[in-house]
């Protein structure tokens, strides 16, 4: 009944060709209108749930002090010391012109920090430099001296080695446009420091912040978009122009491959969904899977015209031979993509269904817009030219000849490579998202380096009440936590208030280092801290330090690198210590950093069980279509170990893995289902017509093995154009899905037969 609906269809797309033709390309061109209203953000609040509760936290925050976008700029002079003139000049010119860029609110640097220090009964409170140019030896000493023994500042504006200074500048980023914004500081920062650098050529400026980071990734996807997606399109061109050897079918190849990413990418403005650094590589991905199916055709249309067959016999034979299984690899794979809807990580699920929609819009052109226009193109092949399928028949020969010897030596190959999974650790580092090719992530090296960390951890330490914040129980409690913090081996640096109390009182006391410790008394310590307040300008204050009605302090730990879970690990022991040593403070840590650390482990549990799901789901999908449990069980092993061994081979290489990881096993798992499936199918159709399990493997061969070679040639090598971006996710996941995928064609070819002979002996 199928074959009859079949060639009823196939004589209708031949017969009215002209007009499939013309309805394709206007339900293309009505898609690809969409293209317009395609938007992306470079917020990295778009890759978590809006309801995500360390999410949440970290606004409470930020909504409590203040936001923590910042940027900062590393100043180096390349004589060594920044405590010259001529350095410091440089440091407080660029102070200056830092409260010019757009949104800024805030500008700390070494130069305008505010010093207190008691003169006689009065406290002075003082900015630290004033006129670099003029200072005499005797006040570089003293500002050296100061600026390297302040715990506020030392390894944070100034490192412990005197040799690089910092200027950080915050910002208030609108609620609106906030890309806009990003897009306007960035270029305001880079050409300010390209005018710096003019003016001071013996200084070294190196520039970060996490107010940069969504900006550069964006910037380092457009680099992708523009490079890496023509050279994948020209290589999957260039492979199938190779393999297929038909100007005129490569030609059909392109036009479906236009027709779907131009389809695919205009629901992406009707939908009113949002690209990210995340999942702009839609484009790309879709491009590299969407081929198989017209690759199978294609290759069956012009193995039936060599035998023999005019162009539309051929083109009906190969639909009804391919119809079948195109449908369910397109089926498979979209259950794969479709999975990454399990993913917390919004731009996951954007991936996913974009993806999968790619895949549907690949088969219906592929049933429809290609056969109408192979049968118009003057498609041409030599009759008789049987090379490469007389390969795969000798290659089935041979795979039929060494069957048990190739069963044992490909499942401990299997074994080995698997034994490296191990070795893998789920974690990543926004510092290291991009390589060494970008400035940004120099910059951020050397700021680690030589300066400080660009990870904190943020807490707010509740006093309770009111006012309570110079309460000295509470001052003694926040004070040992950040003594506490400052011991650990991962920290760079602890800003806390107690620090501001330590010195104010020690100011009051006659600087007598002696009273370098907590007031005893609250009334005094409030004093202290009002006098204090009104004697610094606008945008030194506390404000980013206390709350409005001083119940609370916002306390930050800078971290050296450390990765996601190093982060994660970290946080609880500071948890653990505070509930064994101020259980009324214990609260958990928020930032940046840690909440992305947190939305990767959550994203990766979340995406195991999607995968389970689609496993689940695509297993009970091929029992049913090989009708055999035995056969539907067994058709699972090719598809289960390639995803193993690739990252077992990760494991031995690499070791690490971070959301690259989560993604290869939705994608790999649905797209190296297809091999097997059209492997399956050959083998069960010649089955059914009598053969034995050898002839019925070597008539897979001979019926699919070159299609299913050119397909994976052309996946692995657009995969791998993915190994050749900056970012991090995209290389990783190149590498990973290639690698995947590759071992599934070798599994399919040498592991598969040999098992299908072992179990299926039997003749029908």
């Amino acid at each position: 009944m199928i074959s009859v609906f079949l060639d009823r269809y196939t004589t209708f797309i031949l017969r009215y060709r002209w007009l499939v033709i013309v309805a394709a390309v206007a339900v293309m061109m009505v898609l690809t209108a969409g293209l317009q209203f395609i938007t992306a953000s470079n917020d990295w609040r778009d890759n978590l749930e809006k309801n995500d509760p360390h999410l949440l936290a970290f606004d409470a925050l930020e909504d409590t002090y203040s936001a923590t976008n910042a940027a900062l700029i590393a100043v180096a002079p390349k004589g060594g010391s920044v405590f010259t003139r001529k350095a410091l000049g440089a440091v407080e010119e660029l102070t200056e012109a830092a409260w010019r860029v757009p949104w800024s609110t805030r500008v700390d640097s070494l130069t305008n920090y505010y010093h207190s220090e008691s003169v006689e009964d009065d406290l002075n409170v003082e900015q630290l430099v004033d006129n670099a140019g003029l200072l005499s030896d005797d006040d570089l000493a003293r500002i050296e001296r100061i600026a390297l023994g302040e715990i506020s500042i030392a390894g944070r504006l100034v490192s412990h080695d005197g040799r690089v200074a910092g200027v950080v500048i915050s910002f208030a980023l609108p609620d609106e446009n906030s890309n806009t914004a990003v897009a306007e500081i960035t270029d305001y920062v880079r050409n300010l420091l390209d005018q710096v650098r003019a003016d001071h050529p013996d200084v070294g400026y190196h520039l970060t912040g996490d107010v940069f980071v969504n900006r550069v990734m964006t910037e380092a996807v457009d680099d992708d978009m523009r490079i890496l997606a023509p050279a994948a399109f020209l290589v999957i061109v260039c492979v199938a122009a190779i393999l297929l050897r038909s100007l005129f079918g490569t030609l059909s190849l392109v036009v479906v491959l236009i027709f779907v990413i131009g389809s695919t990418m205009g629901v992406i403005g009707w939908a009113g969904l949002v690209l990210n650094a995340v999942n702009s590589g839609v484009p790309i991905i879709i491009m590299t899977m969407a081929i198989a199916d017209s690759v199978h055709i294609i290759e069956k249309i012009m193995s039936g015209m060599r035998q023999g067959l005019d162009r539309n016999a051929a083109i009906v034979e190969s639909l009804r031979d391919n119809a079948w299984p195109v449908f369910l690899t397109t089926v498979t794979t979209m259950i794969g993509f479709l999975s990454l809807n399990a993913s917390d990580s919004p731009p996951f699920r954007v991936l996913g269904n974009l993806v999968a929609f790619g895949m549907l819009s690949a088969f219906v052109y592929s049933m429809t817009l290609l056969p109408a226009l192979l049968s118009v193109l003057p498609l041409r092949v030599r009759p008789g030219g049987t090379g490469r399928t007389a390969f795969f028949d000798r290659f089935g020969a041979f795979v039929v000849a060494r069957r048990t010897f190739l069963l044992w030596s490909m499942a401990a190959v299997a074994v080995a490579l698997i034994a490296g999974i191990p070795r893998i650790e789920l974690t990543e580092n926004w510092l290291e998202y991009l390589d060494e090719r970008y400035e940004f992530r120099r910059d951020t090296d050397f700021v680690v380096e030589n300066l400080t960390g660009m990870e904190n951890l943020e807490y707010s330490l509740s006093a309770g009440r009111e006012g309570g914040i110079t309460d000295p129980d509470y001052l003694r409690k926040v004070d040992a936590f950040v003594e506490w913090y400052r011991a650990q081996p991962e920290v760079a640096h602890v800003q806390a208030f107690s620090d501001i109390m330590k010195r104010l009182n020690k100011n009051m006391h006659g600087d007598d280092p002696a009273f370098y410790r907590l007031p005893e008394n609250s009334e005094l310590a409030a004093q202290y801290l009002l006098l204090y307040e009104l004697s610094v300008p606008f945008g030194s204050d506390l404000n980013n330090r206390i709350n409005i009605d001083k119940s609370g302090t916002r306390m930050t730990v800078t971290m050296l690198r450390l990765r996601s879970e190093e982060q994660r690990e970290l946080d609880v022991r500071g948890q653990e210590w505070l509930r064994a040593n101020a259980p009324d403070l214990a609260i958990e840590a928020t930032g940046i950093s840690l909440v992305s650390a947190h939305m990767q482990i959550q994203n990766a549990k979340s995406m195991l069980w999607g995968t389970v799901t689609a496993m689940a789901l695509i297993s009970l999908l091929l029992i049913g279509i090989f009708r055999s449990m035995r056969l539907g069980l067994l058709s699972l092993v090719p598809n289960f170990i390639p995803a193993t061994m690739a990252f077992g081979v990760w494991g031995y290489l690499y070791g690490e893995v971070g959301n690259a990881g989560s993604l290869v096993t939705a994608i790999a798992f649905g797209t190296v289902v297809d091999d097997t499936i059209h492997f399956m199918s050959k083998y069960l159709k010649a089955r059914r017509e009598g053969r034995s399990s050898s002839e019925a493997v070597r008539y897979a061969f001979r019926s699919v093995g070159r299609a299913l070679f050119t397909t994976t040639m052309i996946l692995v090598l657009g995969f791998l154009v993915f190994a050749s971006s900056a970012f991090v996710i995209s290389w990783m996941l190149g590498l990973l899905v290639a690698l995947t995928i590759g071992f599934a064609l070798i599994l399919d070819f040498l592991l598969l037969p040999p098992l299908l002979m072992a179990i299926d002996r039997k003749t029908q």
